[in-house]
């Protein structure tokens, strides 16, 4: 996925997130920061949100079941993966993957894990805390060979 591709997403679903927390077109507007106007061009499919309006929608609304349905897990690690791709982060403890990922592949550990939804990499610690997230395989599976085999010694 791209930061593009993310947009198109947020912008197909801004109308859905809207009606899930019962805002109006003015209210939601207002919480965006945008006119009523570009948000009503924006749920016709004229506009955009662009990087920034997804980055907030999805900041603002990280509770929405939508958002989490769409992205298979908090929309907030999709961003970060596109966001800081190929670098890591001192991210939080997560919940281990037991309901929107799969696990490719695990080393003294260390797993592998891909989100069915969005379909991006990570690789978890043995306290299940995120190294590192990228939607390039081959940057993760690099990384993962590099922590086990300095584990190996």
């Amino acid at each position: 996925m791209t930061k593009d591709e993310f947009v198109i997403k947020l912008d197909q679903k801004l109308k859905l997130v809207r009606t899930e927390f019962d805002y109006s077109q003015d209210k939601m507007a207002e919480v965006l920061g945008m006119s009523k106007k570009t948000l009503v061009q924006i749920e016709k499919g004229r506009s955009t949100l662009g990087w920034m309006g997804a980055v907030t929608l999805c900041a603002i609304f990280a509770k929405s079941e939508i958002l989490s349905i769409l992205f298979g897990g908090q929309p907030n690690e999709v961003i970060m993966a596109l966001a800081f791709d190929s670098t890591e982060r001192d991210y939080p403890k997560t919940l281990g993957g037991k309901v929107w990922w799969e696990e490719i592949e695990t080393s003294f550990g260390y797993k592998i894990q891909k989100n069915l939804i969005s379909q991006h990499y990570r690789i978890l610690d043995s306290q299940e805390r995120r190294i590192c997230a990228s939607f390039e395989f081959d940057h993760i599976k690099k990384r993962f060979e590099e922590l086990a085999r300095n584990d190996e010694t």
